[in-house]
């Protein structure tokens, strides 16, 4: 695994995930109060804790992905110094975590083709279905002009699943 890799999983194989790949970062992204053990090599100002539900509307009483989480995220990534892996989750691995790690992908590589990110997210993770808002939020922040949305929109919707498969996407170095 190189340094430059960010791994996506569930809540459930998170501390498998992070031994696996000797991650020493980990960005969570789940709905707050919902129960979690951060891996003991994983310091605490190694994890960004992201409290957001898994939706796209604002509904009442809980909480939508924001342009302050989707911000915090971003920023927190620059600061990751990359000698070690990065760990990205969600509670199923397939939504929140996955338009995540999509972000960090583009923002960490902003020459990177959109639709060839997405076409390999989805080869990569069969069942990801990003979040639509987290994605839209990004694609403003990053002023990608609405191609990050449209190729999100483009793979479509993923395979049925209570949980997604841990998968990995490079980082590459600037052309």
């Amino acid at each position: 695994m190189t340094a430059t890799t960010i791994h996506v999983c569930s809540l459930t194989k998170l501390e498998e995930t992070v031994a696996t790949t000797g991650a020493r970062h980990v960005i969570t992204l789940i709905n707050a109060g919902t129960p979690m053990r951060l891996p003991a090599t994983i310091s605490h100002n190694n994890h960004l804790f992201l409290a957001m539900h898994d939706i796209v509307e604002t509904v009442d009483g809980m909480t939508p992905p924001g342009e302050t989480h989707v911000g915090q995220m971003l920023e927190w990534v620059r600061d990751w110094d990359r000698t070690t892996p990065l760990v990205v989750h969600c509670f199923a691995g397939i939504s929140r975590s996955t338009a995540a790690a999509y972000t960090l992908v583009s923002a960490l590589n902003p020459w990177r083709d959109e639709i060839a990110l997405a076409t390999l997210l989805r080869q990569r993770a069969p069942s990801a279905t990003p979040n639509r808002r987290i994605v839209e939020i990004a694609d403003r922040l990053l002023g990608r002009e609405g191609r990050m949305v449209a190729a999100i929109e483009a793979i479509g919707r993923g395979a049925d699943a209570f949980e997604g498969t841990p998968f990995a996407l490079e980082i590459e170095a600037a052309p």
